[in-house]
């Protein structure tokens, strides 16, 4: 991992300790020949779900298609909503949409922020994936969805 973006990490985490704001983010569950793409942060330990902060002006659609363009060169079919969840982790109120797409490609050329980005089997994920990322996809392998709630 870059030591720089973990020491930027670390320094927003004492932003929002002091400012607790409310965030509004966007991820996308892309799937494809039964399996899921997952990305590595360069500040962060496990495997995520492509996604990121939704941009002034930009619709909770928008910034899945363009957080998914950004980190793994993906391009996507339909999105299908698959839920909205809250965290209140880091001292910040995250509302996070996550949609679904089951026709995309994917170069996974990856920019600054992800570190790897891998495909992997929806019944053999990482050790290390991230829990509510597991919960996602759990949620989408048993149809449970759309949904809501805690992340």
């Amino acid at each position: 991992m870059k030591w720089s973006h973990r020491l930027v990490y670390r320094a927003m985490r004492l932003w929002w300790r002091v400012r607790r704001p409310i965030k509004v983010g966007a991820c996308v569950l892309l799937v494809r020949d039964g399996a899921v793409l997952l990305v590595r942060h360069t500040y962060k330990r496990s495997w995520f779900l492509p996604g990121g902060g939704v941009d002034r002006g930009e619709s909770l659609e928008q910034a899945a298609r363009r957080e998914a363009l950004e980190e793994v060169g993906a391009t996507l079919g339909p999105l299908q909503l698959l839920g909205i969840y809250t965290s209140f982790v880091d001292h910040k109120n995250n509302h996070v949409a996550v949609f679904v797409s089951e026709e995309g490609e994917a170069s996974l050329a990856t920019d600054r922020e992800i570190q790897d980005a891998r495909w992997f089997p929806l019944d053999a994920l990482p050790d290390d994936t991230a829990p509510g990322t597991a919960r996602r996809i759990e949620e989408y392998v048993e149809g449970r969805y759309p949904t809501f709630g805690p992340w």
